[in-house]
């Protein structure tokens, strides 16, 4: 909705109004609007599209997720380097059903800027294995699916890697 400097810009005039009511006695207010403040702190590190997004894929909605990254129209500008990594995660992830080619670009640069947390980073190598998997490349997607399974610290994609293990020994 706002460029992420206009929302801290806008944190920075919230918490000024609180501190004044402070000064006023009014701590009540104060702390209200502090609260308000706060909200747009974490809207500058949790961008508000990508967070509609990450719930309509959920729900496996791709052309609601799609739609709510359109709104994102010049990434780099708008979204802190994490934010500009899940934005791609998120494009991969949807075009690995689509366009292997986009997907993989996607993924690969979701990499190179950064997830947050590591079982994101584990699902992106373990689609990269399946995509390099596809175009018969065994030795990358061998090397991915051993990254995958050292992020991967609670087996949360372990049937997902077992059935890429035997889809691999196909080839």
């Amino acid at each position: 909705m706002f460029n992420k400097n206009i929302k801290l810009v806008l944190a920075g005039l919230i918490t000024v109004w609180a501190v004044y009511e402070f000064s006023q006695v009014n701590i009540l207010n104060g702390i209200s609007i502090l609260l308000l403040a706060g909200i747009f702190v974490l809207l500058y590190f949790k961008n508000e599209f990508i967070l509609l997004a990450f719930l309509q894929l959920r729900k496996q909605n791709f052309p609601g997720a799609q739609k709510w990254l359109g709104y994102i129209k010049n990434p780099e500008a708008a979204l802190i380097t994490k934010q500009q990594g899940y934005y791609n995660y998120l494009h991969g992830i949807m075009l690995s059903q689509t366009n292997l080619t986009q997907s993989e670009k996607y993924l690969r640069k979701a990499i190179r800027l950064g997830l947050s947390m590591d079982h994101d980073l584990a699902m992106a190598k373990l689609q990269l294995a399946g995509i390099a998997m596809t175009k018969r490349r065994k030795r990358e997607a061998t090397n991915l699916m051993a990254e995958a399974k050292k992020l991967d610290k609670h087996g949360m994609l372990k049937e997902q890697m077992q059935a890429m293990k035997q889809q691999m020994k196909k080839i």
